[in-house]
This record gives structure tokens, sequence and C-alpha cells, in this order.
């Protein structure tokens, strides 16, 4: 049996603030703001309207639910049953079908493997011990010609002053502690797990935030966040 993915500590941590998920002045404000800029890039390079879509790591299913507003089949997965059990509850409310499963990305992978035309990978990478492993295992799930996306925070110095000091300490955007330096991964890194999987890069992007404006925006500047879009060779 193969070792989960999956660090205790991280998953206590966003079970802890599960019943918050769907509070856009709470602690996952950030996701709340940043998703019509995904959403919008994913679906602009894949076109999303009656694709299979795998949302890996969904939380409590804030993508996953807008891509399902878009004409997705979407299937959710996650390790965290309380961020699942408020994402089929948040079904009520809005009316989207989305099939969530506890599981990983990796058994997923084992049990269905080429799938999905997309599959997306958001702020997740840098909570799990072997981000590696995880982007191999949605190369797996990808079908031939599919699309895959990753987002994720680069290793620097001014990575550590803004997504850690300033939106943890200073601004106070997320809960100190939410993200763990160490674990950030560069652009060269992801690159590189993608390639070892048999992912062909099609576009590097960063996403930036203006603290005067309060704003995020899609742009060239991957020094913080960044976005990777990959596609699986047909």
């Amino acid at each position: 049996m193969t070792k989960t993915n999956a660090d205790p500590i991280e998953l206590q941590k966003f079970s802890d603030l599960a019943h918050r998920w769907w509070d856009p002045a709470s602690e996952f404000k950030p996701l709340h703001e940043i998703n019509p800029l995904r959403l919008g890039w994913i679906d602009r390079c894949a076109g999303l309207s009656g694709k299979r879509v795998l949302d890996v790591g969904c939380g409590g299913g804030i993508l996953a639910e807008s891509m399902a507003s878009l004409g997705a089949s979407i299937c959710g997965i996650d390790l965290s049953e309380k961020a699942l059990g408020v994402a089929r509850l948040h079904l009520f409310e809005s009316g989207q079908k989305v099939d969530y499963r506890l599981t990983s990305a990796e058994q997923f992978a084992s049990e269905q493997p080429g799938t999905f035309d997309i599959v997306t990978c958001m702020e997740m990478l840098e909570h799990v011990p072997d981000p590696a492993s995880t982007v191999a295992a949605c190369a797996r799930l990808v079908k031939p010609g599919g699309d895959v996306f990753f987002s994720t925070i680069n290793r620097n110095l001014k990575a550590y002053l803004l997504a850690v000091l300033g939106a943890e300490y200073v601004l106070k955007l997320l809960p100190r502690g939410t993200h763990d330096y160490a674990k950030f991964i560069k652009p060269s890194e992801l690159s590189r797990y993608c390639r070892s999987s048999g992912l062909d890069i099609v576009e590097l992007l960063g996403m930036s935030y203006n603290p005067l404006t309060q704003t995020y925006s899609l742009g060239r500047d991957t020094d913080v966040n960044y976005l990777v879009h990959v596609k699986r060779p047909a």
C-alpha cells in the first residue's frame, strides 16, 4: 500500500477552517478574489464547456463550482472530509452539480487513468510533502491531448516577504502559519516535475496582488504567485 502524499498538520489546518470556506470575508477571501481570474484563464486556454474536469485538492469547492457553472462536468477530490462536507452542502445552495470524492490524486490516478479532458490543481502543491508525486498523478489522470493547470508559490526572498510576512502578518490576508516557505516551489522545479511526468509546458503566468487597490491581476511577474498550463501529448 502506498503512503498517502499528505501532511496531517496541513489537512487539520484546513479542516479546522472548513466551515468558513464559503464566507467571502473569511480566511478564504483571497481564494474568492482570485477565482474569477483563474477561472477565466482556464476557460480561455482549454474551453470548459462540455469538458470532463477533475479538480485536485478541491477543498470547499470554490473553483469546482465555478467551472461547473460554465458547463463542465466536474469531479472534485480532496483528503479533508470536513472540506468535502462543506462543498457538498453548498451544492444545495448553488444548484451546481459536482461529484466530490474523498481520495488522493495518486489513488485516483490508479483507478481512473486517462479519464479527464482537463485536470486542475490550484494552490495545493505547496501543501503536500511530495509535489512531484501529485504532478505525476495529474499527468496520469488527464487524457492524451488534455490540459493540466497548476498554481503555486515561488521560493525566493520576495515570495517570503510578500506571501508569508506580508500576507499573513502585515496585511493579514491569510491566517498566520498558512504557508511554509520551505515548501514553496520554483517555476524551474515545477517545470522539471512536469517534463519528468511527460507533460509539455504551454504557458507560465504570474499572479500579482496590489495592496493599494486590493486587487489581483495576471501578468508576467512570476516572482510570487504563478500559474502553469501544461498538456499531455496526444
